[in-house]
C-alpha cells in the first residue's frame, strides 16, 4: 500500500529522497511532518502502512517494511539517498528479548542500505555509558548499523522533553497522581534533558554532506539538572506543589518498575529497561559535534511547559 509521493513542488522533483525507518513512533511522526513541510520527498516504513494513517495528510509516502524481516528493506530502500532509523524493539512483544531484535534488525537494515547504495544512515540513540539493556542496546545497534560501511551519523540524546515519549509520560503520571513518593538513588543522577523539537532539528540538520557524516553527535538542552530536579519542574509546569521525595538506596530497579506498574499506565515490562537506565548520567562531554549545526536548544523550564502542554491535549 503506498500513498501519494511526498513531493510538493517542481522545485524540489530532483532533491535526494529520504526514508524514515520508524515513522509510525513519536519523533518518527514529527520528523516525517517537518521534512514534508519543508518540501523533502519523504518516505514513510511501516510494518502496517494501513495503521499509519496519522501519517497520510502530511502527503508523505508510505510504503511496507520490517526491520525483522530482511526481504521486505529492498523495495523499501530503492532509490532513497539517506534514511533515518528510528526503530526501538523495547515494548514490541514477543519474548522480551529486545537487544537481540534490536540487533537482528540492525544489521538487517545495514546490508539492505549497503546493497541500495545509501549515502547515509542517521540514527538516534541515548547518552550515558551505563551497563543497563537499554543503553547498552541503543550502542550496539549504532555499531550494527555501521558494520556495512554506509557512513552513519549517531546522534545521541538525554531525556527527550516531548508528550509522546513514554518516559515523560511516566513521570508525568507520578507527579500527577502523588503528594509523595518514596524514590531511588537514581533520582540524584545527573541528566541534560532536551526538547523534542530541538531533537527534531538536529535530525533534520544531520541529512546530507558535512563533518558530521560518519561521526558521533551528543545533543542535549541547555540545562543540566537531576531526575529528581526535572520532576520538580515538571510540577511547576503541572501546577501542582513539588512532591515530597523520600530517596531510599534500596529501592531496586526491579522494584522500581513494579511501583511504576503500579502507579501510571505505563508497561512494567517497558518501564524496567527505562529505570535500569537512570543510575546512569546522561549530560554532554563533548559538545563539538553539535556546535557544528548553530542550533540553539530551548531552555527546561519552557522545554517542559511546552511538553506538558502537548500531552495534556493529547489526552483531551
Amino acid at each position: 500500500m503506498t500513498g501519494p509521493s511526498c513531493v510538493k513542488s517542481p522545485v524540489v522533483a530532483t532533491a535526494e529522497r529520504v526514508l524514515i525507518a520508524g515513522a509510525t513512533g513519536y519523533i518518527g511522526g514529527k520528523l516525517a511532518r517537518r521534512l514534508c513541510d519543508a518540501h523533502v520527498p519523504t518516505r514513510c516504513m511501516a510494518r502496517n502502512p494501513g495503521s499509519a494513517t496519522g501519517l497520510e495528510g502530511t502527503g508523505c509516502e508510505l510504503v511496507e517494511g520490517d526491520v525483522l524481516d530482511r526481504s521486505t528493506l529492498g523495495p523499501a530502500l530503492e532509490g532513497i539517498d539517506t534514511a533515518y532509523y528510528l526503530v526501538h524493539s523495547m515494548g514490541r512483544g514477543g519474548d522480551g528479548d529486545f537487544e537481540e531484535l534490536d540487533r537482528r534488525g540492525a544489521a538487517n537494515f545495514a546490508e539492505a542500505a549497503s546493497d541500495a547504495g545509501l549515502r547515509q544512515i542517521i540514527y538516534l540513540g541515548g547518552l550515558g555509558e551505563g551497563k543497563s539493556k537499554h543503553l547498552r542496546s541503543r550502542h550496539e545497534t549504532a555499531e550494527a548499523l555501521a558494520s556495512t560501511g554506509v557512513p552513519v551519523t549517531y546522534l545521541r540524546a538525554a531525556v527527550v522533553l516531548g508528550g509522546g515519549s513514554e518516559s515523560f509520560q511516566t513521570v508525568y503520571y507520578l507527579i500527577k497522581r502523588l503528594p509523595a513518593m518514596v524514590t531511588p538513588r537514581w533520582t540524584t543522577t545527573r541528566t541534560q534533558p532536551i526538547a523534542v523539537d530541538d531533537v527534531i532539528s538536529f535530525l533534520v540538520a544531520a541529512r546530507g554532506a558535512g563533518e558530521w557524516v560518519g561521526r558521533e553527535i551528543q545533543i542535549a538542552g541547555p540545562d543540566v539538572t537531576t531526575y529528581g530536579g526535572m520532576m520538580e519542574v515538571m510540577a511547576e509546569a503541572i501546577g501542582k506543589r513539588k512532591p515530597l521525595m523520600i530517596r531510599v538506596p534500596i529501592l531496586t530497579p526491579r522494584l522500581s518498575s513494579l511501583w511504576i506498574g503500579l502507579v501510571t499506565p505505563v508497561d512494567t515490562g517497558v518501564a524496567r529497561p527505562l529505570v535500569e537506565g537512570l543510575s546512569t548520567e546522561t549530560v554532554i562531554t563533548d559538545p563539538s559535534g553539535m556546535e557544528m549545526f548553530g542550533i540553539e536548544t530551548t531552555g527546561m523550564d519552557e522545554a517542559m511547559s511546552s511538553a506538558v502542554r502537548e500531552f495534556e491535549a493529547l489526552r483531551s
